[in-house]
């Protein structure tokens, strides 16, 4: 297991920094130790590297700034590997050698779902990107929040564009994951109200061939299927169906369909007119532009920018809590978010707000980041996208 200390060059910075600052000659002796747990390799490999750099960069500023409470944070990074038992030992060494505050970025379902009793159990903040509707039902004791929507969201607003393209016959791939089952639960519900019926398999996500399972689903005449698997798995099954012959709209979630999965199948007329969609970001705002900067990304996606706003209000929560244990986040989160005091876009302005004895709302990069009792965020848009040759290209934003 590769343990990455991203958090030296911000080690760097305020070492420089204590030269003239007493305040960071001591936050070097008693650092905050907080860390993220992304998939630097495997299935989301694509994302889990950048993700870690957004939330590097702004442990960076805040320590520039003087850090929280007086005390320089340390951000340590490990690698999930998508696998929930590598995750699981990352996650000890995390709580138990490191002993971190909170762990930021968990991707998978599976990983979190994994990795979730470790944190409440040892009082460690958990912030998790996962969607599954299973993942907040945990008995987590509050130490937990996710910035996506749970599947319930999710797959109520993909059902409702699936509508929206005239389906009829919506026939669904999927792998087995923690949100299987509540996605043929909410199409089964979701898609009859709008005319459409629909019909499921579940899959083995290790195979090299769908083509037996493509043709059964094709048996049932869909005109769409919704591909909702990761994108390994993802890249065979468009091979498959396209050499079945099958013309109707595929479409699936962007964190598989993307441009990763177009360079890999490698045939632009597998991928034609496939649609994907994710959770968008807060586009246009204050805080997104500063998502752009810290992940030195153009466009970064929605888990960079989940990520971007978890370690912003974890520091936001730890400088209104006067502490930084678990406890101390787990009781203060949303006091940087819902408390309706100055509007702020990153933790450097609150975390200085809060010390002058100010309240905070946190406009995040990836939208509102209000939360229910179970942890889950209120709401969000969505943005749908369909490949044109070769690129992406935005249908809407809804």
């Amino acid at each position: 297991m590769t343990t990455i200390r991203i958090g030296r060059r911000a080690a760097l910075a305020a070492g420089v920094a204590a030269l003239a600052s007493p305040a960071v000659v001591r936050a070097q002796a008693h650092p905050i130790k907080l860390a993220t747990l992304t998939p630097l390799t495997g299935a989301g490999g694509p994302y889990g590297p950048v993700m870690a750099k957004a939330a590097a960069s702004v442990v960076e500023e805040v320590n520039k700034a003087g850090g929280v409470l007086g005390r320089r944070i340390v951000l340590v990074s490990e690698d999930d590997q998508t696998n929930p038992e590598a995750a699981v030992r990352a996650a000890r060494k995390l709580i138990d050698v490191d002993k971190v505050s909170a762990i930021m970025g968990t991707w998978a379902s599976s990983v979190t779902t994994a990795v979730a009793p470790l944190c409440w159990e040892s009082k460690t903040f958990l912030c998790t990107v996962s969607g599954a509707d299973s993942i907040t039902l945990l008995p987590h004791q509050g130490f937990l929040i996710r910035t996506q929507p749970n599947s319930k969201l999710q797959v109520t607003r993909v059902g409702e564009f699936i509508l929206s393209l005239g389906a009829k016959k919506v026939f669904t791939m999927i792998p087995q994951t923690p949100f299987t089952q509540s996605t043929f639960d909410i199409l089964n519900q979701v898609l009859p109200k709008g005319g459409a019926t629909h019909q499921s398999l579940i899959y083995d996500d290790k195979k090299t061939t769908y083509r037996t399972e493509v043709d059964q689903a094709l048996r049932t005449s869909p005109d769409v299927i919704l591909a909702n698997g990761y994108t390994p798995d993802t890249v065979v099954l468009l091979k498959d169906l396209y050499r079945a012959g099958f013309k109707g709209k595929v479409l699936g979630f962007a964190y598989s369909i993307n441009q990763k999965l177009v360079d890999q199948v490698g045939q632009p007329e597998v991928v034609e007119g496939v649609y994907n969609f994710a959770p968008a970001p807060a586009e246009g705002s204050s805080a997104f532009e500063k998502a752009k900067a810290a992940s030195g990304s153009a466009n970064p996606d929605p888990y960079t920018c989940q990520v971007y706003d978890h370690i912003n209000l974890v520091l936001m929560a730890i400088a209104n809590g006067k502490a930084a244990t678990g406890e101390a986040i787990k009781e203060n989160i949303r006091k940087a978010t819902m408390s309706g005091g100055k509007v702020v876009d990153n933790a450097v302005d609150g975390i200085k707000e809060i010390a002058a004895g100010g309240k905070v709302d946190y406009a995040g990069a990836s939208g509102p980041c209000d939360f229910d009792e179970k942890g889950d965020i209120l709401d969000c848009k969505f943005r749908y996208e369909q490949i044109k040759a070769g690129k992406f290209t935005l249908v809407k934003i809804a």
